[in-house]
């Protein structure tokens, strides 16, 4: 679950996939039922969202996250974050004492909008 405390707050719920690593990746949103409700990619020739049908170019991951969620996420970060590594990553707070429980949690606290990251794994 992502929430960003901008005006209005945004909170966002969904199963995801992520794959690849910092430089290269993909990272897709699914419903419930498993219905793909985005897609990020990215490389170093920026970065592209599929989502209703239409895809968005950007000139980075971090445009797009801003774009898509009101703030700029730690995606690369999230990679070194699963794999046990509390990377710093400037304005974020990482919480890897549930890993071992398929828990992670992160907080932006700098630059504003706060933003409040939770993901429950399923192993």
């Amino acid at each position: 679950m992502l929430t960003v405390h901008s005006e209005p707050v945004q909170a966002f719920s969904a199963d995801f996939d992520l794959q690849g690593d910092a430089q290269t990746g993909v990272l897709a949103f699914f419903t419930p039922l498993g219905t793909t409700v985005a897609r990020l990619q990215w490389s170093n020739e920026g970065a592209y969202l599929q989502a209703s049908g239409e895809t968005q170019h950007f000139a980075s991951l971090d445009a797009l996250t801003l774009h898509a969620t009101g703030a700029v996420l730690p995606v690369a970060s999230l990679f070194a974050w699963l794999q046990g590594d509390a990377l710093d990553t400037p304005g974020w707070q990482v919480d890897l004492q549930g890993l071992p429980n398929g828990r992670l949690s992160a907080q932006r606290t700098a630059p504003e909008p706060a933003a409040q990251l939770k993901i429950i794994l399923e192993r």
